[in-house]
């Protein structure tokens, strides 16, 4: 029989062959012939679908009554068949027309289809855990079956009942069915290695194990037990509703692994019930990695919104402050009429209430964390601190609560992540600044010339090494009273200087040999600095760049770099060490000199280097060579 390809959702004809997407077929293939362990996680994957398709009737039901069977209770019934190794799973949801049973069973979005593949690749058997997180959870029953045939009917009068067929092969068959009443049956005709999945005592485990909170009753039963011989196998009561100090901590694992697919265990959660300004009920959890998702414009938040136990929507943005945006769990709020437009929902004021009242409350529980197990919160910050690094430079209002919760590396030996109050009391004197560096990682920090003073007079500096400290540092100038300030600044007031008699230090270059030098250095440089002159701040370095006067600030400058590849950066002011050995050997240098202005440039290259704004990194190393050549003579030795 001709086999017609399907694509997107295009028309298939009835009863005739239709193949799969590629991505459907590798799909299958590794459910069918890679994935043996944990198998019970099909049945998961089908009773959050019919869920789904219960919530969604709800809420279809609140505006429109014109719907088949408008009295028929949401429910899902398990039917096993031990005999006939066969499962039965049904739900009075929305129901599928032959279209939609096309575009849901059909078609699949490829980017959650191949996203699956490359995980099942890389973790083997693993990948039966995250199959629900990429949109393709309903192909798990392939794990088990030898045939799935779905039958649904959707809850538009208008629209007639379909069958799809498919074996797990490369296939499917759409059918025309009979039947009368709204949603869907998945029938499964078992493998014979799966037979176990037709027994009911093992399918009341799995339901109570994965599904047990999942707010419609789910009946299972045998096959030849009558209707009112099903037993509800799930204790519905949705967890958020529960009081904290009745909830388990097994519990709380477990809801977060439902929502999540399997995603392993929650680094926190937070159980949060509220009367004022709105009344919420809610479990936040925050999972144990972050998702590199979360750094695209376009991030799918964890969050769902009820309202009064009814889901409004799966992933809503607008229920916490964008930065912690890293959080899943579920809001439930009495305050949301249900009758609300779903394309509403995000600009609702009061979902603007409820961000501020779980934003508060987060931070708290941050807080106390902070407080309460210092090495957990360590684990915390590792995954999550540049999300609260955003929060303090983007929303005032949260930023000195924030600011509490930010951990830095600094100048101290013991190289630990320090708090800022922290640093605060390591402060011996009245000084009111803590001092910080910009730079592009630990290592290029640690070698800056900007830090010579700092560590030679014993004054602790932050080393604040990722981007989004750039921004951090241009919106928050203070913490605590004391005053944030930046080492690299040209213009800032040193705190005084240790005792001189404990700083061995060479004698300056006298005052005619260093105003020469600086010629030097101007006329060779020309318009590539601002300016050239000396300073008493360095010790182990020979020179450094600064900011010229009415230049815009080191953090500014890098948040324009990071958004702007063609941002033209301010002309710098390099700055002499007057009492380095280097600058005073070249002096001894005649004049005109092939090493002494080798020298300059390459004294002006690493200056940019450490800064990170030398534009040609590469271009440096024939320079060296030149150098090198000269420094070594241009005569070959004698043979």
């Amino acid at each position: 029989m001709a086999t017609t390809e399907i694509k997107d959702d295009a028309a298939a004809p009835a009863g005739e062959p239709v193949r799969f997407q590629a991505e459907i077929r590798q799909l299958l293939d590794i459910l069918v012939h890679s994935l043996y362990t944990r198998r019970e996680v099909f049945l998961r994957e089908l009773i959050s679908n019919a869920s789904d398709a219960l919530n969604r009737m709800q809420f279809e039901m609140l505006t429109n009554t014109d719907v088949v069977d408008p009295e028929v209770a949401a429910a899902i019934r398990i039917t096993v068949d031990e005999a006939g190794k066969r499962l039965t799973i049904s739900d009075t949801g929305l129901g599928m027309s032959r279209a939609e049973l096309v575009e849901n069973l059909g078609t699949i979005a490829r980017s959650g289809a191949q996203r699956f593949i490359e995980n099942a690749k890389e973790n083997g058997t693993d990948a039966a855990d995250i199959i629900g997180r990429f949109g393709v959870g309903f192909y798990s029953v392939f794990m088990i079956a030898d045939e799935v045939r779905v039958t649904s009917r959707s809850f538009r009068p208008a629209d007639e009942a379909a069958c799809w067929v498919c074996a797990g092969g490369e296939t499917f068959t759409l059918e025309a069915a009979d039947r009368i009443h709204r949603g869907t049956v998945i029938e499964i005709k078992l493998r014979e290695e799966a037979a176990e999945f037709a027994d009911a005592f093992r399918i009341t485990q799995i339901v109570k194990q994965h599904s047990d909170y999942v707010p419609f009753p789910i009946y299972v039963g045998k096959q030849t037990d009558k209707a009112g011989d099903f037993k509800i196998a799930n204790q519905q009561t949705a967890l958020w509703r529960q009081p904290a100090r009745d909830v388990k901590a097994g519990e709380y694992v477990e809801f977060f692994r439902q929502l999540t697919f399997g995603g392993g265990d929650p680094l926190l959660q937070i159980h949060y019930a509220a009367d004022a300004p709105v009344q919420i009920y809610s479990i936040l959890f925050v999972p144990p990695k972050a998702s590199r998702d979360l750094f695209m414009a376009r991030y799918e938040s964890g969050i769902r919104l009820h309202a009064r136990k009814i889901l409004i929507e799966e992933n809503c943005r607008s229920l916490v402050p964008e930065y912690l945006r890293f959080l899943q769990g579920v809001v439930d709020c009495e305050d949301l009429p249900l009758n609300v437009a779903r394309e509403n929902v995000q600009s609702s004021p009061l979902l603007v209430k409820i961000s501020r009242v779980l934003g508060r409350k987060v931070v708290d529980e941050f807080k106390k964390l902070a407080l309460n197990d210092a090495d957990k919160y360590l684990g915390f910050w590792k995954e999550f601190g540049i999300f609260l690094k955003e929060g303090a430079a983007t929303d005032p209002e949260a930023a000195a609560d924030l600011m509490e919760l930010l951990r830095f590396r600094s100048t101290r030996e013991d190289d630990a992540l320090t708090a800022l109050a922290d640093y605060v009391q390591r402060v011996k004197d009245d000084r009111k600044e803590i001092f910080y560096l910009l730079a592009d990682d630990l290592r290029n920090a640690a070698r800056s010339p900007h830090l010579d003073y700092f560590k030679r007079n014993g004054y602790e500096v932050l080393l604040l090494v990722e981007p989004v400290d750039a921004f951090l540092m241009a919106n928050v100038r203070e913490f605590d009273g004391h005053k944030l300030v930046n080492v690299a600044s040209g213009d800032i007031k040193l705190p005084p200087a240790a005792d001189a008699a404990d700083d061995v230090v060479d004698e300056p270059l006298a005052g005619r040999d260093l105003a020469r030098l600086i010629v030097k250095f101007k006329s060779q440089l020309g318009t590539r600095v601002a300016d050239v002159r000396d300073t008493d701040r360095l010790s182990g370095s020979p020179v450094r760049l600064v900011d010229a006067g009415g230049a815009p600030g080191r953090e500014v400058q890098r948040a324009m770099r990071a958004m702007d590849r063609e941002y033209e950066q301010p002309k710098m002011v390099l700055e002499l060490n007057a009492r380095h050995p280097l600058l005073r050997s070249l002096l001894q240098l005649p004049e005109p000199s092939e090493i002494l202005d080798l020298c300059v440039e390459q004294l002006f290259d690493a200056a940019l280097l450490l800064e990170g704004l030398h534009p040609d990194p590469a271009g440096i190393v024939p320079r060296l060579q030149e150098l090198m050549q000269a420094a070594v003579g241009k005569s070959t030795p004698a043979e």
